[in-house]
């Protein structure tokens, strides 16, 4: 990556501290190389393992999974299924997850990013009300109740896998 490329382009859209998308883009753009362009910036690629990422989070958190289960109103098997990453938990099952850690807006985004999901988007109906429900740090029944109230699909209304 060229030395004096512009800095704010490492202030935006940060994930784990490492350097933003913006500047990945950029640096992909003048790779003349992939695999060259993949090994400069291997540790700031996503994980293929997102069970790992959880488990992480479950440790960062000091919370365990029967927490999370309790808080995010999901089926108890099928929640240790994902954190044993044998299923893949669908967006809304996501976020009740992160309802169950009790993760705020920051790190809701984050997994959603991380899990390979679009964030919580402020123009969609559904999801600005999931994104006051996060801020407000309200509980998924809390949730469900807001979205039912405006007519939309709870977080739990789909079957999983």
């Amino acid at each position: 990556m060229e030395k004096n490329m512009d800095s704010r382009l490492y202030n935006s859209d940060t994930y784990d501290n490492h350097i933003s998308t913006a500047a990945m883009s950029y640096d992909l753009l003048q790779a003349e190389d992939i695999d060259d362009y993949l090994e400069r910036n291997r540790d700031n690629m996503l994980s293929a393992d997102f069970s790992n990422y959880l488990n992480n989070l479950l440790n960062e958190t000091n919370t365990s999974i029967a927490e999370v289960v309790r808080g995010s109103g999901l089926d108890r098997t099928y929640t240790y299924q994902i954190f044993n990453g044998r299923k893949k938990a669908s967006r809304d099952h996501l976020i009740a997850i992160a309802f169950g850690f009790g993760l705020d807006l920051e790190e809701t985004q984050k997994m959603l990013k991380a899990s390979g999901n679009r964030e919580l988007y402020v123009r969609d109906e559904r999801d600005a009300i999931i994104f006051l429900a996060v801020r407000d740090r309200k509980t998924v029944t809390e949730l469900n109740i807001d979205l039912y109230e405006n007519g939309l699909e709870t977080l739990t209304d789909k079957k999983h896998n």
